[in-house]
């Protein structure tokens, strides 16, 4: 295949998807990573996408963050399976902070019946569901961003300055194998960071898709966390490295 038509199979696949990840492109078009990043660094210097840690993003990937209620209607099952497990790693007292997005969201909706809980989130969607909690459920507060129901910038963070928790429960866009998970927007991954340096107990939850799916801000290195909770079937090298950064990986299993 020469340039010119890998360029187009390139700009083509990513026209469907929105974002890649470099092994997917590579696996695609069947070609060494060395000529895909060189393809990829043309089209960027082209201004015709936008390259992450581990992947690429269409140029206008920010604005084509798909909506809240379609995020939580897609996967809902596996989601509730992961947030059943992540659930379970959890204090049944005690303080907790569950991030926004749609798999925290039914992680949260997992603990609303613990009535020794104090629960702190800038999940909007978790707050609506205050009314049928047993415990404590508080808003950290902050700006509202739309496409993910999230309360974030400043004001949340100067909040969660003065709080510390048991556990912190985060969400992300995409995992960057190599490097940690990711988001998309950097006020999310300022509360997202702000949260993980104030709890002893750190968990990531994340779909098995987000390790295809690169978002352009990793917003914490492995060795941040305490557990992961994914479907996705790491192999033996992915669990050996996870493990060197003492991260305990719960994969809960299919039904």
């Amino acid at each position: 295949m020469l340039g010119p038509e890998r360029h187009r199979a390139i700009l083509n696949f990513l026209a469907k998807s929105g974002s890649a990840s470099n092994s997917a492109l590579g696996t695609q078009l069947r070609i060494s990573q060395a000529t895909l990043r060189r393809d990829l660094a043309v089209l960027a210097e082209r201004g015709l996408l936008k390259r992450t840690h581990g992947g690429i993003l269409n140029v206008d990937f920010g604005l084509r963050d798909i909506s809240f209620p379609q995020k939580a209607t897609k996967a809902a099952t596996v989601k509730a399976r992961l947030a059943i497990a992540t659930a379970a790693l959890l204090p049944s007292a005690g303080t907790v902070f569950i991030d926004s997005g749609t798999t925290c969201l039914e992680v949260g909706r997992a603990l609303l019946d613990r009535p020794l809980l104090n629960l702190y989130t800038n999940s909007v969607p978790l707050l609506a569901l205050g009314a049928t909690a047993r415990g404590k459920l508080t808003s950290v507060g902050g700006e509202l961003r739309p496409v993910s129901m999230a309360l974030t910038g400043s004001l949340a963070q100067s909040w969660l300055e003065h709080l510390h928790f048991d556990a912190v429960v985060v969400g992300c866009s995409g995992i960057v194998e190599a490097k940690g998970p990711a988001t998309t927007e950097f006020s999310e991954a300022s509360v997202k960071v702000e949260a993980l340096r104030r709890a002893r107990l750190r968990i990531l939850v994340a779909h098995g898709e987000k390790w295809d799916g690169p978002a352009a801000i990793v917003f914490a290195p492995w060795s941040s966390f305490t557990h992961l909770v994914t479907n996705r079937p790491l192999s033996r090298a992915q669990r050996t490295a996870l493990h060197s950064a003492g991260v305990k990986l719960v994969n809960p299993s299919s039904p």
